[in-house]
């Protein structure tokens, strides 16, 4: 506004729709590009000055219509890194900012049983299988999972078996929630949510506890919902809002 432009157009695959004197955000058609899931904290002020030129077409339109104009990007591949760093590795990106700390790995189900040693806590996230380094000398042969990080004592907990019940949560509890409305639909609605980007819809009921605070039920157990990554509520397409997770209830 203090360049004297009237709106600003960003790539984002999302819809905007104006009526009821208010501007509700759409997912994008585009599912398998949808990005509804980033702009949850946009409010109306916002949303009223912004345009998604993209939100209406599906990516191979988009690449088309580039190939027309002669844009040199009409065949680049899809990026797969995360946007501010580039396609670099993620853990040599976070050595250069945070001091690594290495300790131990133990089995949840068996505390003192110490399994390897950690790189970092920073390093995992949980439901992470990938890259823990156990072998299967302890244990029923099944994969390793993370299921817990003890921040106080530096301890990676572990458990077997992507069934393990330590892996799921039956709700959460989130703060500084954004309602794009400006206010939620109502003190307790039922509705669908992600815990994190591409996750198929899940249904949850909410209860408003505060201005911005909120307790989640799952209608069925999540796996490796994680304290710090945003919680985005849909109605159908319409994005309601959302805000990071606080506390898991196991």
């Amino acid at each position: 506004m203090r360049i004297g432009a009237d709106y600003v157009a960003t790539g984002h695959y999302a819809r905007l729709d104006h009526g009821d004197g208010r501007v509700r955000m759409l997912k994008g058609v585009d599912r398998g590009k949808d990005q509804s899931y980033f702009l949850c904290a946009l409010n109306q002020a916002q949303l009223s000055k912004a345009m998604f030129p993209v939100g209406n077409m599906e990516k191979h339109e988009v690449r088309r219509i580039a190939e027309e104009a002669g844009l040199q990007t009409a065949h680049r591949k899809d990026s797969t890194g995360i946007c501010f760093i580039g396609e670099r590795d993620f853990k040599e990106f976070l050595s250069h900012y945070l001091p690594a700390q290495p300790g131990e790995i133990r089995s949840l189900d068996h505390p003192g049983v110490v399994l390897g040693r950690h790189d970092g806590l920073m390093y995992y996230t949980l439901g992470q299988r990938k890259g823990l380094g156990i072998g299967g000398g302890f244990g029923n042969g099944e994969p390793w999972f993370v299921a817990e990080k003890d921040l106080k004592n530096n301890i990676l907990y572990v458990v077997q078996g992507d069934q393990n019940p330590a892996l799921y949560s039956r709700g959460l509890i989130a703060s500084d929630i954004n309602w794009i409305a400006g206010q939620p639909p109502a003190e307790e609605f039922s509705c669908n949510a992600k815990f994190r980007y591409r996750q198929p819809d899940q249904g949850v009921r909410v209860e408003v506890t505060g201005e911005n605070t909120c307790r989640v039920w799952f209608d069925k157990p999540q796996k490796a919902v994680t304290p710090g990554q945003f919680v985005v509520f849909y109605m159908g397409d319409e994005c309601l809002g959302g805000g990071p997770i606080e506390t898991v209830i196991k």
